[in-house]
């Protein structure tokens, strides 16, 4: 049994791993879906203060309280700079990472910093009160009109210091086994390059930003080969 933890990017909810997670929970492993704080059911406690700070001490607190040991990683989008900084705080608790489209930045480095300058003078253009609406769900590669209604009557704005606040590193995370999966592979976002930097093992799932929405059991699929190679 493998311990999954699927942390979700900007905008997004624990709920939007839904389908993957039970995927997951029925081939017999162990998954934790959480919410960061001022997201998804947590949209109550939004806040100009919360940054990427409060969202890692979200995430290594969920490994500290349940005690998660050998744990698999997955961060997608916004979230791929989450889990490396919490891993990299923990190393001893991490088997894995996997990053789903993710952003991965070096020490001192932000999202804003990585992001290309179209992305960085929308969320210039667009924040009001330290707050970012979430685009259309086209945006992420959702199209089917149940999917796009599913979506957007669930994403929340997201707080701008997450992508503001630069990210602390030591350097522990870079001995910790990581797989990227390329949703958008083509896209404008440097996913792929990123990867590529960081040397990372990676598998194409060309399927549109939001792969745990549009295709969770080609997602699922993925997680679970590589914890039968494990």
């Amino acid at each position: 049994m493998t311990a999954y933890v699927l942390v979700h990017g900007a905008w997004h909810g624990g709920w939007c791993w839904r389908r993957t997670a039970n995927l997951l929970r029925r081939a017999g492993h162990e998954v934790y879906a959480p919410t960061l704080t001022g997201l998804g059911e947590r949209a109550h406690l939004v806040g100009r203060e919360i940054g990427l700070r409060t969202h890692v001490d979200d995430l290594l607190g969920l490994l500290r309280y349940e005690d998660l040991r050998d744990v698999v990683l997955v961060g997608h989008s916004y979230a791929g700079l989450v889990v490396r900084e919490a891993a990299d705080r923990m190393p001893e608790r991490i088997s894995r990472i996997t990053m789903v489209d993710a952003w991965a930045g070096r020490d001192g480095q932000a999202l804003e910093d990585l992001a290309p300058p179209f992305f960085r003078a929308w969320i210039e253009e667009a924040t009001v009160d330290g707050l970012i609406p979430p685009a259309p769900a086209g945006t992420v590669g959702v199209t089917e009109p149940e999917q796009v209604a599913w979506l957007e009557a669930r994403l929340t704005p997201q707080p701008g210091r997450t992508f503001s606040e630069p990210t602390r590193l030591t350097g522990a995370v870079e001995d910790i086994a990581c797989r990227a999966v390329l949703c958008s592979p083509d896209g404008p976002m440097p996913f792929a390059d990123l990867a590529r930097r960081n040397g990372w093992e990676s598998t194409a799932l060309p399927v549109g930003h939001d792969a745990m929405v549009v295709a969770p059991r080609a997602l699922a699929d993925i997680l679970l080969h590589d914890a039968r190679r494990a």
